[in-house]
Order: C-alpha cells, then structure tokens, then sequence
C-alpha cells in the first residue's frame, strides 16, 4: 500500500503477481501496474442526420465516456500509471482536441438532441482528465514533487504547446478560470514551456508570412519574397488563386487567429512572450495588407454555392475581431496594466495602419484607457500616456502618435516620469501650416514663426500640444536651447535655369537668351522662299569674302637687303630658334644626285592661286600644258549616245584579244558551253594549267619592284 504523506514518484509499492501470488516491491510510477484497457478515438458528429450514423456516434460515444469515467475514478497513483503509460489514452485525447468541433464548424450544431448531450458529456470527460492531468497535488495524502510532475508532464508530452491553444480554444468558454489555473501551473511547474512558447510564436508569425505569399502580398518586417524565374508563372492572388486555395487559405486564418486570441485571453503571461518579437506590429501590418484582398476576393469572386460564400465571408469577420482583440489583449497587458500597477512598461509601437486602428477604437475605443489613466493618475497628461493618441486630420483619418520609451513610474512624484513621444510622419500642405502658425501665435504673438515651426515639426504639427508645452514650459531639451523670437529662415532663391545652362550654341547669332535682336532673314521654316538651285550655285559671294584672306600671300619676297643702319630685329634675325636642327646644315644635299641644280637649289616659281586669277585657264609649266593639249588632240569625242549592247560585247571582245596577243596569252575561254572546243583552246588550257605557278602572288616581288619603279609607292 502507498505510504501516507509521501509523495507518489517517492513511494513504493507491494503487490502480489504472478498465479501463486508471489510479492514484489515496485515504485508507484510502474508501467506493470497499467490496467489493460484500450481507449478508442474520437469521431466528430455525423453531419447528417441518418439513423445508422447517429447510432454509431452515440454507441462510439458511448465507449469514450464509460472508458474516461473509469479513468477518473482510480486512485491517484493507479490514474497517474494510466496516464503516462497508457498510449491509447493519449491518442483518444489528441483525437478529441484535433476532431471535435470548433464554434464556426458546421457540426458545431448537433442535427438531434441527443447528439447533443453525447458530445456534452465526451466533451466533460476529455476536460476534466486534462484537468486532473495538470494537477500535480489532489490532497495532502496524494500529490507528486513539483519538479518531478514538470518533468513527467514535459518528458511524456502529455502537455505541449498545440495543445494548450487547442484547450484554450474547446473549453476557455465558461471555463476560463479553470484553464487559467491549469495553465499557469503547467507553466509554473515546467518553465520549459517558455521557451516552447518563444517557438511556437515564431511558428505563429511565419503563419502570417505564409498567408502574405499566397495572396502575392508582403509587409513590413515580413520574410522576403523569393523572384519569380522566368520559367515560372505569375504569384497567385486571392483573386486568381483556385476556389480551394481560397477556402483553406480563409480556414487557416480563421483557425490561427481564434487560437491565438483564444491562449492569451486564458493565459495573459504570454503576451510579454508575443510582444518580445513585435507581433502587435506585425499583426497591424498583416491586418492593414491582407485583410482587405481577402474580403476583396471573398466579395467579388463568383462562387457556385452561396452557402459557401457566406461560411467564408463569416470566417473572414471572425478573424478580424480575434485580431483586434489579440491587440487589444497585448496593450492592455504590456502597457496599461504595468502602468497603473508602477512597473516597468517596454515600448510599444504600432505601424500607422489606418485600417486596423479605425478597426480598434471601433470595438475598444481608446479614448477609455485614456480616461482610465486619467482617473489614475491625475497629473498625467494625455500627451504624456503611453497609449496610441489618436489625432483627427481635417480629412477625418488617423494617425498614430505612439508610445513612450523605457521608464518608470515612482508613487513619490509623477513628475519624475520621462516620457517621449515620437510622432508619426505627418505631411501637411502649405496652407495647413500657416493656418498652424496663425492659431498659434493669436495666443503667443511674442514668439518667431521659426521657433513655432521648429516646435510643430517636434511635436507632429499638433497646435494644442505647442501651446500646451509651451505654457507650461516643458519643451524638449533641444527646443529650450532655441531663441523664441527666431523668424523664420528664408527660403534662398534658386539661380534661373537660364543662367546656368551650359550648351554648345552660347553666344552664336541666334542665342535668344543672350541677343536681344537675331536677323530673322536667316531663318526660315522648311525650304528658303524665292530661291532656287540655280540662284544658290550663281553666288560668289564666298569668292570675294575669301580674296582678301589670300591677297596676303600675293608679295612674296625672295631676299630682303638688310643695309647697315637698319636693325636685324625688324626682320627676326636675330631671334634664337631653340628647335631647329642644323645636323645636316654643313652637307650638300643632293649634290651628288643626277640630277641638275636647277631643280633642287632654285625655289619653285610663284602660283596665283586660282580664285583670285582675272581669268582664263591657270598658268601652269610649259610642258604641262602640252602633254595636255597632245592628249585633247588624241582624244577620241566620245558619243554620248547608248550603242548597241552586242555592238559593245563584240568591241569588247576585240580588245580582249588584242591585248592577250601582246602579251602573248592564249585564249582558254573558247566557245560556249554545248558548242565544242577547239584544239588551240584546248592546248591554251593545258599550258595556262602547266605555267599557273608564275602569276597569281607567286610573283608579288617581282610585282612590288615594278610599281616602285613606276612611282606608284614612296621608297
């Protein structure tokens, strides 16, 4: 028998076995001492409501509760060898808390009365096992160590984290106390949990990120959307994704948010756990981005049955209202209440989601923590809460001003409490905030209009809190350090675009910018009126305009005599050239060359050049002129008209022969193809084949020197 006051992983136990009913000593906590008794699963309702189906689930039923009754009217030491042994219990009751029917489910709403009071009672059964479960001291006679009970709970998995949100979600109705107790000696026993917990809100928020990708979304903070490959298709939307994705995408929101609001409503310790990872900021994004696609495509998407669509469109509603009340839950928790009990309050901030906090002051209206607080703390301004402070713009939208950093909160004096608002990026028009600063300044006409903007800009161009400030000289540091009668700074004015411009026609005739007249006879729209080609190639004008230029080379002086009383300045000689090359100034170039004197020593005669000639043909050599006129003599007049062209192919022909008799070729092209060919041909052939290596570029040398020869390369 189990010894009294001991607690049950610390006792032993006698027991006689075997069928001669031999004694033997084991610990209380045994796998021999599990009673073979086997658990069977958990259906949900039939969603019909046919006879056989419903006899099924009560007889199935039926068994789930005679067994769980039985289980919970055994010893404590027999229950806790039942429990932890037992693998069969342990699937009954993950089967129940995986199957049963949530509040939004269909067969939430039993089709017969007693379906109905079934389910009552398995549901009462599955409840108050988990219960005793988490109960680690039933009396003073029956109990288990502390550590020990953490360890078996956490080692055994008889508690983990998905099944705590599952039994917030089944029985945290009208059991809320109950399952606040039992989770927070699970928790308190098995700090293990915690770190669990840290995990699961990971799981949580890639939940969110998951939702995000399959509507083709990302927000703020969320994990990065991978590219697409070009081989791929486009990211899907809630409004092109199929009708199934769409169902089990809104499920899963529905399921998650409820869940979640559901664990922190029973347990609010985990809201610190939630806030560590900034899960009210990125819920306020999911909320603000996914949201309205999802409503959008639930609303607008043609669905085949209706029904569906309403189910879905309830689904959608639902999320939204665990969602707001998540954040509610985590601001009243992290924020208010460490507040008004003089702790430690972290800083929140919440995105400027316009969407999702109309969505909030609609179901928990702000201005009542507000109030709270006032009512608290009666010298604690509402520019100084650590809520969200909503300000209302002329278009009747809000904005967040949002919360304080690190600080405390000493009973002795409120005063002593450093608060810091960080307002939100506010963008005003120019007519906003002269009407700020007029507002203003009628009540402090003494002060500059840059210190007053200087303060709107610290204070998120609220009007009401500058003059709140102010008059009560509590400005920010760096506003104190400011002269209050500073003017406003001048704008300087930008230089005009024209002036500094840079562009390659500056300055030429017909910079606008820079001339104030511009001879408008040059220039015209498309082709210039009354002239024409003949007209433009008649003028000379740009014959005259560029006599004059070479006028200056008409006098050419050979030698100038120098007379003893002139100077040699005059006619730079004595200027010292640097870089002139006197190397070769003692040899006689070209003084052994054949050729005569005449034409190396002597300067070439003077050329008027042609444009500036009275006329006539130009002046040229001798015997120039008479090579010319021999070749005009020689000259065949050539007629312009078109000959025949067999005429021409004939002459041609004629040529080509003559030419190859001179240079003593053969003809090898013979008649045409069809005709024959003769044996002179044909011998040409065999001769060209024979001799082909003298020509072509196997004589490029032979080639080279007779062109050098000719003048035609520079040696």
């Amino acid at each position: 028998m189990a010894c009294a006051m001991i607690p049950l992983d610390e006792q032993q136990v006698t027991e006689a076995t075997g069928p001669l009913g031999k004694e033997r000593t084991l610990p209380a906590l045994h796998p021999d001492r599990k009673e073979e008794r086997c658990f069977v699963p958990y259906k949900p309702p039939p969603e019909d409501s046919s006879p056989a189906q419903v006899e099924e689930y009560l007889e199935h039923g039926k068994f789930i509760t005679e067994d769980l009754d039985w289980l919970l009217a055994l010893r404590h030491d027999k229950f806790w060898c039942q429990v932890v042994f037992d693998e069969s219990l342990q699937k009954c009751l993950d089967s129940y808390l995986r199957h049963s029917p949530r509040g939004l489910d269909p067969s939430s709403l039993p089709s017969s009365p007693a379906v109905a009071d079934m389910q009552r009672c398995i549901h009462r059964a599955v409840f108050m096992t988990f219960l005793r479960m988490a109960t680690h001291k039933e009396s003073k006679e029956s109990f288990i160590t502390p550590t020990v009970f953490g360890e078996i709970i956490y080692n055994n998995f008889l508690f983990d984290i998905p099944k705590i949100l599952d039994l917030c979600v089944l029985f945290g109705k009208g059991n809320s106390q109950l399952l606040h107790k039992m989770i927070e000696n699970i928790f308190t026993q098995q700090p293990c949990y915690y770190g669990d917990l840290d995990e699961a809100v990971l799981s949580v928020l890639q939940v969110l990120d998951t939702i995000l990708a399959k509507c083709g979304l990302q927000c703020e903070g969320a994990t990065a959307i991978e590219p697409l490959k070009l081989s791929e298709p486009g990211r899907p939307t809630a409004m092109t994704m199929s009708q199934q994705d769409l169902v089990d995408l809104v499920l899963y929101l529905c399921d998650t948010c409820t869940t979640i609001q559901a664990f922190l409503d029973i347990f609010p310790a985990a809201c610190s756990t939630f806030h560590c990872h900034s899960f009210l900021n990125r819920l306020a994004s999911f909320y603000e981005v996914a949201v309205p696609d999802i409503e959008k495509a639930v609303r607008k998407r043609n669905f085949d049955d209706k029904s569906l669509q309403e189910d879905l469109w309830r689904r959608v509603c639902h999320a939204r209202r665990r969602m707001v009340e998540m954040a509610h839950l985590m601001l009243q928790h992290t924020c208010l209440q460490p507040i008004l009990e003089g702790m430690f309050v972290y800083a929140i901030l919440v995105a400027v989601c316009l969407r999702f906090l109309l969505d909030y002051d609609e179901q928990f209206p702000i201005a009542d923590d507000i109030s709270l607080l006032q009512q608290a703390f009666p010298l604690l301004y509402p520019s100084s809460t650590c809520l969200p402070i909503l300000y209302e713009t002329t278009h009747r939208q809000y904005t967040v001003a949002s919360v304080l950093c690190r600080c405390c909160y000493n009973s002795v004096s409120v005063s002593d409490m450093c608060y810091v608002i960080q307002g939100a990026a506010c963008t005003i028009s120019a007519g906003e905030l002269e009407s700020l600063l007029t507002h203003i300044r009628d009540l402090l006409p003494d002060l500059g209009e840059g210190f007053l903007l200087a303060c709107l800009h610290q204070y998120n161009y609220s009007s009401e809190l500058v003059i709140n400030y102010i008059l009560e000289d509590r400005l920010h540091p760096d506003l104190d350090k400011l002269d209050r009668a500073m003017p406003r700074p001048v704008k300087e004015e930008l230089p005009p675009v024209l002036s500094t411009r840079s562009n390659v026609f500056d300055d030429d005739e017909f910079d606008v910018f820079n001339r104030d007249q511009v001879d408008m006879t040059r220039v015209w729209k498309g082709r210039r009126k009354g002239e024409s080609v003949r007209d433009l190639l008649n003028d000379k004008q740009h014959i005259a305009e560029q006599k004059e230029r070479y006028l200056t080379y008409e006098t050419v002086v050979d030698e100038v005599i120098v007379t003893p009383s002139e100077s040699g300045a005059i006619y730079n000689l004595n200027d010292y050239d640097d870089e002139y090359d006197d190397t070769y100034d003692i040899n006689q170039v070209g003084a052994n060359d054949l050729d005569g004197d005449s034409n190396l020593l002597n300067r070439r005669p003077f050329t008027v050049p042609q444009v500036l000639r009275q006329g006539g043909r130009p002046q040229m050599q001798e015997e120039n002129v008479e090579e010319e006129e021999d070749e005009k003599e020689g000259a065949v007049k050539r007629d312009q008209f078109v000959q025949d062209p067999a005429l021409l192919r004939e002459r041609a022909e004629a040529r080509r022969a003559t030419m190859q008799h001179r240079k003593g070729e053969r003809d090898v092209v013979g008649k045409p193809k069809g005709q024959g060919q003769s044996t002179e041909t044909l011998l040409d052939r065999r001769k060209k084949e024979a001799h082909k290596s003298r020509g072509a570029n196997h004589n490029r040398r032979a080639m080279s020197d007779r062109k050098r020869n000719k003048g035609m390369i520079p040696s």
